[in-house]
Parts: structure tokens; C-alpha cells; sequence
């Protein structure tokens, strides 16, 4: 059973830059240490503090074993060696999940339904 990892970091509003770099750099060494990496998000609109971080795993052993390569990779070790030099994440919690809504239908393209709308379906007939 896939496991998602989901962090929630508390930043300096000051350090999106480097909260940016830091997720670049995992971009590249968090796959190559065995996660399946969703994604970093940075602060955009709204909250200038909360950036979240996501990706896949197999099991809490396999996060455990993960962990470990990632902390003797050289690029890793030096993205932690970044974040304590430059202090920029204030507080980081993990939480681990498992999807409870699968399996998905395929996501719809608007655009084809309104095609389909106008092109079978007399205008009016079919709310979007």
C-alpha cells in the first residue's frame, strides 16, 4: 500500500528564495533516493509563511530506508546543510496518509463538453 508524505513548513516570509532553491535541489535528489516526489509548493497568494511538500512511498519501511539514502547523498546532505545555514524553515510537521477516494473517473475537459453542447445538444438544453 502506497503511503503519501505530506509536509507542512512554517518559513520566514523573507526566505521564499531560498525555500525555492531548497525545493529545486530535493526536485532531483528525492527521486534518485527512492520517493516518488509529487511536489514542493511555495507561498503564493495569501499566506506568505506556509509552504507544503508532498511525495509517495511504499511503506513506513520504505520511508525509513529512503530517509537514510537521502541523508548520505551528497546533493541531499548539502539541502540540509542549506536550510540550517540559512534558517529560512521555522517549523516543518509530517503527516502521512493513505488515498481513501480511489480509484478517480477521468477528469473531463470543459472545452469538449461545451463542443458537445453545441454541436449535438440544442443551446440552453445542458448546464455546465
Amino acid at each position: 500500500m502506497t503511503i503519501t508524505c505530506f509536509i507542512r513548513y512554517e518559513i520566514d516570509p523573507f526566505g521564499k528564495a531560498a525555500f525555492e532553491e531548497y525545493a529545486r535541489n530535493w526536485g532531483q535528489a528525492i527521486p534518485r533516493c527512492g520517493a516518488d516526489l509529487i511536489g514542493y509548493f511555495a507561498p503564493h497568494e495569501g499566506s506568505a509563511t506556509t509552504a507544503y511538500a508532498a511525495y509517495n512511498i511504499d511503506s513506513l519501511a520504505a520511508y525509513e530506508a529512503y530517509r537514510a539514502r537521502l541523508a548520505a547523498d551528497p546533493a541531499g546532505n548539502a539541502n540540509y546543510e542549506f536550510a540550517r545555514r540559512e534558517k529560512f524553515i521555522l517549523k516543518e510537521d509530517r503527516t502521512f496518509l493513505k488515498l481513501a477516494s480511489g480509484p478517480h473517473a477521468p477528469r473531463h475537459d470543459p472545452q469538449k463538453l461545451l463542443s458537445f453542447q453545441t454541436e449535438i445538444m440544442p443551446e440552453g438544453k445542458v448546464k455546465l
